[in-house]
């Protein structure tokens, strides 16, 4: 380091494409480096894609377990519960999917592919500077996370829902329990009593 700078010919640690920015000196913070985020988060990304068939299969099943506990989180209070399992749930949707806590998870609809992984966080589809070699425009270590999402849905038994419009990302929800949402929401429209059919 000299003057706080990299040494000539020696790029600032954490940056991506060192060799182009070392010439610029333009900086990258480690933190969002793609060749960082490549290392930690790609390979259990791509693999969660891979396996999107057996993580539907779990995810199904762990909803309706979730949903049996309606009665618990109703009488604790789902505010009470909110935090506690917001934590659980950032820490292993982060592990398998580098989720973003968005409270709107998609990710049966997507290939399990989180689509909060675009750079440009498009819900409903790849934008239109996708690289021949399928990865991304913005960060050309990583792979389309739509390209990935299609790959993902095609093994899924519902894949077909990756077709279904997403609604714009509500940001007061980020955050907060996708899991309790859901199962709240799935708790409500089973205890709404059907509508009387007139003879």
């Amino acid at each position: 380091m000299v003057d706080g700078k990299p040494a000539p010919g020696k790029p600032a640690p954490g940056n991506a494409a060192p060799a182009s920015k070392a010439k610029t000196g333009a900086y990258t913070p480690a933190g969002v480096s793609p060749n960082r985020r490549a290392r930690r988060s790609y390979t259990i990304r791509l693999w969660s894609v891979r396996h999107s068939r057996l993580l539907e299969w779990v995810y199904a099943r762990f909803a309706n377990a979730f949903l049996v506990f309606h009665p618990l989180w109703k009488k604790i209070g789902y505010a009470r519960v909110e935090r506690p399992i917001t934590f659980v749930e950032r820490n292993v949707k982060g592990l398998l999917f580098d989720c973003r806590m968005c409270g709107q998870c998609v990710l049966s609809s997507t290939g399990m592919s989180c689509p909060m992984n675009c750079p440009k966080q498009l819900r409903n589809g790849p934008c239109g500077g996708v690289r021949a070699n399928g990865h991304c425009e913005v960060e050309p270590d990583m792979p389309c996370v739509w390209v990935q999402a299609w790959a993902g849905s095609r093994n899924m038994a519902h894949g077909d829902a990756i077709l279904t419009v997403q609604k714009p990302v509500n940001q007061s929800l980020r955050e907060t329990s996708s899991w309790l949402r859901v199962t709240a929401e799935a708790a409500a429209t089973r205890e709404t009593p059907a509508p009387e059919t007139k003879p």
